[in-house]
């Protein structure tokens, strides 16, 4: 089992990131053929998701639409810090995702990748690749 951590350093308020390449190269240095990853963010206002990579504008849509059911602003919040939304945004998103490995490569749709889903930046992040062999 090998375990890979990666930083981010993010400079937009909301963003989708693709982070597909770094975790094929985590595949490709841990040897493993056969398997599971899982990619996990452990921070509580952003996430991981699988979407398009394809068409750039379905991130700005998914971040447009994020907005509207979680609006950034909102006179009803009352957390403290000010970021409710991305609080809420990070929990319909969630933390993690599981994808299987064969022949050293990651599965994926046509149009598939996987994003780091930034929620409350400019922040510096981390994320996890853990890759299990089997």
């Amino acid at each position: 089992m090998k375990v890979f951590k990666h930083t981010l350093e993010v400079d937009k308020r909301q963003a989708l990131l693709d982070i597909t390449p770094r975790v094929q190269e985590d595949i490709r240095k841990s040897g493993i053929q056969e398997g599971i990853v899982v990619v996990y963010c452990p921070h509580t206002t952003a996430g991981i998701m699988m979407n398009e990579n394809a068409d750039p504008d379905v991130c700005r849509d998914m971040i447009y639409g994020y907005e509207k059911v979680f609006p950034t602003q909102d006179r009803e919040y009352r957390h403290f810090e000010g970021n409710s939304h991305a609080h809420m945004k990070s929990a319909a998103v969630g933390a993690s995702q599981t994808l299987i490995v064969e022949d050293g490569r990651l599965i994926l749709g046509t149009w598939q990748n996987i994003y780091f889903c930034e929620f409350d930046g400019p922040r510096h992040r981390s994320f996890y690749v853990k890759i299990l062999e089997g």
